[in-house]
C-alpha cells in the first residue's frame, strides 16, 4: 500500500497555485495521474522519487515511511526502491544497452539482464549505444533498466509522448505486459486519454494541483447521464459555419471526425474544449467535459 499526502507550493502559467494531493494506491494498481500541463503531474512523481521535497506531508510505502514533515524524516533517493522512465529517456550515451541495464542493478545479475532484453526483443542491441537505436527502442532499454531496479513503485513521466502513434500503440501494450508480469505497482503520468483508457486501474485527474475526480478511466471519463450507442472523448479542433449549420472538426487518435452542432451547441462550446461524442440513434450528442 502506498499512502501519499502532500502539499507543495508551484507556479504556474496563472501564478501560483498549491499541489495539495491525499492519495492512496493498493499493491499491483496502475494509477494514472491526468491533466494539462502545469496541473502538478510531474512533481508529484518527482516528490515521490525524492527529487522534490514538499512543504508538509507523509508518504509510506508498503509500511516504511519515506518522507514526514512533522518527524523530519526524507529518505534520499538512493534509498527509495523506485524505477523512473522520463520522457527523454536519460540513458547514459556512452554505455551500451547492456551497460545501461547492468548500471541499474544493486548486485550484478546478468542473467536477468538477458531476460528482460529478450522480452523487450532488445538481445540483439545490447552492443549498441543509445544513439545508434529509436526512440522506441531507447524507450524500451529505460522500461528494462526502470524495472531491473526492482522497485516498489514504478514512475512513468509520460514516457512515449515522444514517439509516433504505432510505436506508442505497441509499447503501450509492453508497459501492461512489464506491469502484470513483474506484479509492479506503477503511477504513470499522461495527458493522452485513449492512452489512460487503455492501461489505467484507476484514475486521478488534477487542475491547478487539485484533485477533481477520481476513480476508473470509464467513471472519470465517461460517466455521463446518457443512453449511447457509442461515446467517445474528444477536443474541438475547429468550428466553422455553413449556411445554416455548424460543422464541428474533432480529433480522436489519428482520425479526425466532423460533427453538426445545434444552435444551442454553440452557445457553451469552442474549439479547444474537450467533449464527448455519443450517439443516440445515429444522432450524435456533444457534451462538454
Amino acid at each position: 500500500m502506498i499512502r501519499l499526502e502532500v502539499t507543495k507550493k508551484l507556479s504556474g502559467s496563472e501564478g501560483y497555485f498549491d499541489l495539495s494531493l491525499n492519495l492512496s494506491i493498493l499493491p499491483g494498481t496502475l494509477q494514472t495521474i491526468y491533466g494539462k500541463s502545469g496541473s502538478g503531474k510531474t512533481t508529484l512523481l518527482r516528490i515521490l522519487a525524492g527529487l522534490v521535497k514538499p512543504e508538509r506531508g507523509y508518504i509510506e510505502v508498503n509500511g516504511k515511511v519515506w518522507f514526514d514533515s512533522d518527524a523530519r524524516i526524507n529518505l534520499p533517493p538512493q534509498k527509495r526502491k523506485i524505477g523512473f522512465v522520463f520522457q527523454d529517456y536519460s540513458l547514459f550515451p556512452t554505455m551500451t544497452v547492456w551497460e545501461n541495464l547492468l548500471f541499474a542493478q544493486e548486485k550484478r545479475n546478468d542473467g536477468k539482464v538477458r531476460e528482460l532484453l529478450e522480452l523487450t526483443g532488445l538481445l540483439a542491441l545490447k552492443d549498441r549505444f543509445p544513439s545508434s537505436i529509436s526512440g522506441g527502442q531507447q524507450q524500451r532499454v529505460a522500461l528494462a533498466r526502470a524495472v531491473l531496479r526492482e522497485p516498489e513503485i514504478l514512475l512513468l513521466d509520460e514516457p512515449l509522448s515522444a514517439l509516433d502513434q504505432k510505436t506508442r500503440t505497441n509499447l503501450q501494450d509492453e508497459i501492461l505486459n512489464f506491469h502484470k508480469q513483474f506484479n509492479l505497482t506503477t503511477l504513470l503520468v499522461s495527458h493522452d486519454k485513449q492512452e489512460v483508457f487503455k492501461l489505467s486501474d484507476k484514475v486521478t485527474i488534477l487542475e491547478m494541483g487539485q484533485v477533481v475526480r477520481n476513480g476508473t478511466a470509464p467513471e472519470v471519463f465517461l460517466n455521463r447521464n446518457t443512453s449511447n450507442k457509442f461515446s467517445f472523448a474528444s477536443t474541438i479542433l475547429s468550428i466553422r459555419k455553413v449556411d445554416c449549420i455548424y460543422l464541428a472538426v474533432i480529433g480522436s487518435g489519428n482520425e479526425l471526425f466532423e460533427i453538426v452542432l445545434t444552435e444551442n451547441d454553440m452557445d457553451d462550446l469552442k474549439v479547444g474544449d474537450e467533449v464527448l461524442v455519443a450517439s443516440k440513434a445515429f444522432n450524435p450528442v456533444v457534451m462538454k467535459l
